[in-house]
């Protein structure tokens, strides 16, 4: 097992009727903006709660933040936290409102060009250099609510940016699994995916001897599969709710990457469908992860396999069970009501890989994945090979 440190300062606070403690996990004397999405909040009950119990603090409103959070978007918002001085944010929503704030909260106090957080991936570990932030997660997929990493979309250059540190985790989130009854049922469907591919790039390497670190990534994705179909057509069983919730926050809150190696690279390349296309992110990793398991099928074998045998059971040759193991996600995928190519998502696809070579050598990821050896005629296959 590698050397690792392991650092998470989010208080986590999980059940019914938490949203009720916001009172105390919120500083005294706090002048908070309270950041939202689409308006869900109303309809569900949440944004009454949430402000029932802020009562007695002031309190600024921010609607509107996007599914894939804006730069443009979030650029307002900046633009009144520094106005109003505003000392707290408060997000109220999924991975999406979340890691919007957490670009306000670095961008607040940033000394240069704002953009350059993104382009340039700036890492923030100095907390008093960003204004401090709690959650209200209202959908579970990210992990974004007790992790430290963020992603922003760009519009005007159609980019798909992530960016972090150890600076930038919320100092505390809500998570009560009863809001998920209200979801749509896309929504539930891309968070299970979502998490479940988290697992993926974190477990998808080759074979090490962090015994531990597997067996929880293990557990994670056959809670995933047990829980995954029935939460979408009964999310108001607690049981299946708050085990749904609790494996998107266990999926990316950095347990299960220490020690051993990750790849990502699907997170990468999938990230540019959605800012290309508008296609949901967990959507567009259900189209990319298989394939990139398909053109890095010999140096991932070994891990496809004890994959294969563990989670779904399969035996044969080594090569056997970890080319089904792809199949069997993929069925999963579809199981979840994923589409898997990307000709089903759009029809302006036939440039897609090109495209995206080109970006990457821009940026100089020539290349990408737990090796490293996802180069960009790789990437150029995996894409081709998702149409």
């Amino acid at each position: 097992m590698n050397n690792f440190e392991l650092y998470n300062p989010t208080n986590l606070v999980f059940g019914k009727g938490q949203i009720e403690k916001l009172s105390a996990l919120v500083p005294k004397n706090a002048k908070i903006l309270l950041a939202y999405g689409g308006g869900s909040i109303f309809k569900n009950g949440i944004y009454e709660q949430v402000k029932t119990a802020l009562s007695g603090f002031e309190v600024i409103e921010f609607g509107g933040i996007e599914a894939n959070p804006r730069f443009e978007t979030l650029m307002k918002a900046v633009a009144i936290i520094r106005e109003q001085k505003i000392n707290f944010i408060l997000a109220v929503g999924g991975g999406s409102v979340i890691d919007g704030v957490k670009f306000m909260s670095a961008a607040a106090l940033f000394e240069g060009n704002p953009i350059d957080i993104l382009q340039k991936r700036i890492l923030f570990r100095d907390v008093s250099k960003v204004v401090p932030f709690g959650t209200v997660l209202t959908l579970p997929a990210t992990g974004s609510e007790m992790n430290s990493g963020s992603v922003v979309t760009i519009e005007a250059t159609q980019e798909k940016l992530d960016f972090g540190g150890s600076a930038l985790f919320p100092e505390f989130s809500i998570c009560d699994p009863t809001v998920i009854a209200s979801l749509p049922k896309r929504q539930l469907q891309n968070g299970v995916v979502d998490a479940y591919t988290h697992v993926l790039e974190q477990y998808l390497t080759y074979p090490h001897d962090g015994y531990l670190q597997d067996r929880i990534a293990e557990s994670i994705l056959q809670t995933l599969i047990q829980v995954g179909p029935e939460v979408v057509e009964n999310p108001t069983n607690y049981a299946l709710a708050s085990n749904f919730m609790w494996s998107c926050t266990m999926a990316l809150n950095g347990l299960i990457q220490k020690g051993v190696p990750s790849d990502w690279a699907t997170h990468m390349i999938g990230h540019e469908l959605t800012a290309l296309y508008g296609i949901d992110h967990a959507r567009s990793l259900a189209i990319i992860g298989p394939n990139l398991y398909r053109v890095l099928f010999e140096t991932k074998k070994g891990k496809l396999a004890q994959y294969g045998k563990r989670i779904f059971n399969l035996t044969g040759s080594e090569d056997e069970i970890a080319a089904e193991a792809i199949n069997k996600t993929v069925a999963f995928f579809h199981t979840m009501g994923m589409q898997t190519k990307l000709s089903e998502c759009t029809d302006d696809y036939a440039k897609t890989a090109d495209f995206i070579v080109n970006r990457f050598k821009e940026r100089g990821w020539n290349a990408l994945g737990e090796k490293q050896n996802i180069t960009l005629e790789k990437v150029k296959s995996i894409v081709e090979m998702s149409y």
